[in-house]
């Protein structure tokens, strides 16, 4: 049998400990990278990875938990910028304070880790970069502003970057997920004043009908960190159910 397509490399996965980082780190490890989770509170990283604490909205944060991956694990091939949080309401409804807070970790975040991932990443023979945005990138959502701004830098960001990196070989993509069925959304949907009609309301805008799962997304990020995607680079992958380029027409009423 062969190697696992990604046996003797290094991955990182920042907010891997939970949702779709956590999903992302399982993929990555059982296709045989060795797994490095970096997060606030690394304590429920998937079994078979190394735990690193780390806070994306700090650089000296980031650059010691990329020093630990480093001496622990040797090298660097993959990382995975995930970590992220979220923002409701209109353009007046969040404080300035609020703005740069998600801005903070949302966009500054990627640009931290990434940042201080380089030197390694430059040194590897497959290197790879996926960034976490989102659909709200791509599609005006409502009462998500603050949040679409942040996912709309990550999506100009990883064009920016990826064009920076091309011809030093280190590819950069992002993944754009619809609403993803992660604990973080099921609480989101709880919030509101009608759970049940919001629940059927986000899952009526994908067109497939359903919530996406954090496995799906896991594969579309394996796939672009993988050196078998190695012409790809500078590339979106929607990860919605057809939400970002689909027009259907309304479901068939019973």
């Amino acid at each position: 049998m062969s190697a696992p397509e990604l046996d003797g490399l290094v991955a990182i996965v920042t907010g891997g400990a939970s949702g779709i980082g956590a999903a992302v780190a399982m993929e990555l490890r059982d296709r045989g990278a060795s797994v490095a989770v970096l997060d606030l509170d690394p304590s429920t990283a998937p079994e078979g990875t190394l735990a690193v604490q780390a806070d994306v909205a700090s650089d000296d944060s980031v650059r010691a938990a990329i020093a630990s991956v480093v001496s622990s694990l040797d090298r660097i091939d993959i990382v995975v910028n995930n970590a992220g949080i979220g923002a409701k309401g209109t353009v007046e409804d969040n404080s300035d304070a609020e703005w740069q807070r998600v801005f903070d970790v949302n966009v500054f975040g990627v640009v931290r880790t990434t940042r201080a991932a380089l030197p390694y990443l430059r040194l590897s023979p497959s290197p790879a970069i996926v960034n976490v945005s989102s659909i709200a990138a791509t599609a005006g959502l409502p009462e998500r502003a603050l949040y679409s701004a942040t996912k709309g830098a990550v999506h100009a960001l990883t064009l920016a970057m990826a064009a920076d990196h091309v011809r030093e070989g280190i590819r950069i993509n992002s993944v754009n997920p619809g609403t993803v069925e992660t604990h973080f959304v099921t609480l989101l949907l709880e919030k509101a004043e009608d759970p049940v009609a919001e629940r059927a309301a986000v899952t009526a805008r994908q067109p497939h009908g359903r919530l996406v799962s954090p496995e799906e997304v896991a594969h579309a990020v394996a796939y672009l960190a993988s050196p078998l995607a190695g012409s790809t680079t500078g590339t979106s992958l929607a990860v919605d159910g057809g939400m970002a380029g689909l027009r259907t027409r309304p479901a068939a009423r019973e």
